[in-house]
């Protein structure tokens, strides 16, 4: 298969105990466990593919039983996995997390293999693969922030990705950091959260909207800010920034929401929206996901 879009990051098995009651530090109640695949990769490229798309995943998964089904997985939902580093010694990825009603509650990411196998897994890259340094890859990338500072970096000066619609997504506020090499990419697109704008502005705004600006002052080329069930914003230079309204829904899971608020925009774009059009069908299809009202 010919991919549309190449998703760069973690795949890993996410296993999420999900209680319908508050939660509070020390708190043990009934509630469900499941395991599925995620990570930011490939909760953006589940996304994609829901959408029509065929995406391809750069990741590095391991040869132990659960990286074979975890390569089986991806293969019966149709993404390609011809491009996936699969090392020998590194154990597959794992993100564990426990949500209450009231919301995240905690959460642990062992993406350790994924930084260890560093410029590895963009070999398909350079390789004539996907692309090579004097051909490069001209089509979209979503990129997550799971991937060490000093291969982000690499990435930003790369000819691998000089012709690249390149859209990042940050792993968590505690990574968001990672992502200053790419601030100031001519051709990337940022998606964060508040907390994470502010992080990466070095700001305290209050607002989505404050964020972006801030952004945009840093040197952003383009960014969108999302604040839970309050407006998100979009702002590109030169443009100015524009809000949304997120639709009010009884939150079921928050895991995964970026995800799915990034790849429904992307595919908004790709069939043309506008800036307000688009912003406003990816809220709506996070909105749809954190209800419940479709599947992981």
């Amino acid at each position: 298969m010919t991919p549309d879009i190449l998703c760069i990051g973690s795949v890993l098995w996410d296993v999420i105990g999900r209680s319908p009651t508050a939660m509070r530090l020390g708190s043990d109640v009934p509630g469900r466990i499941t395991r599925l695949p995620g990570g930011v990769a490939m909760n953006i490229a589940m996304t994609l593919r829901r959408f029509g798309l065929t995406p391809a995943l750069l990741t590095a998964i391991g040869r132990d039983a659960e990286g074979d089904e975890l390569v089986a997985a991806c293969d019966r939902l149709g993404l390609v996995t011809e491009t996936v580093y699969r090392s020998e010694d590194l154990p597959t990825d794992r993100y564990m997390a426990i949500e209450g009603a009231n919301g995240l509650i905690a959460a642990i990411a062992d993406a350790h293999s994924l930084e260890a196998a560093g410029e590895k897994i963009l070999r398909p890259l350079a390789d004539g693969r996907l692309g090579s340094a004097e051909a490069p890859w001209p089509g979209p990338i979503a990129l997550d922030g799971n991937l060490t500072e000093a291969l982000l970096a690499e990435i930003a000066a790369s000819p691998l990705f000089a012709r690249a619609d390149l859209r990042v997504a940050p792993a968590s506020p505690g990574k968001a950091g990672r992502l200053l090499p790419l601030l100031t990419h001519p051709s990337a697109t940022l998606y964060v959260n508040l907390e994470e704008a502010n992080i990466l502005a070095r700001t305290d705004h209050a607002s989505a909207a404050e964020a972006a600006g801030a952004l945009l002052a840093r040197g952003a080329n383009r960014v969108l800010v999302t604040d839970g069930g309050r407006p998100a914003a979009e702002g590109r230079r030169g443009a100015g920034v524009i809000a949304g309204q997120p639709p009010q829904v009884l939150v079921t899971r928050v895991t995964g929401a970026g995800d799915t608020f990034m790849a429904a925009h992307l595919v908004a774009e790709r069939r043309g929206a506008t800036r307000q059009e688009a912003l406003d069908e990816a809220l709506r299809a996070a909105a749809i996901y954190v209800s419940g009202d479709i599947g992981s």
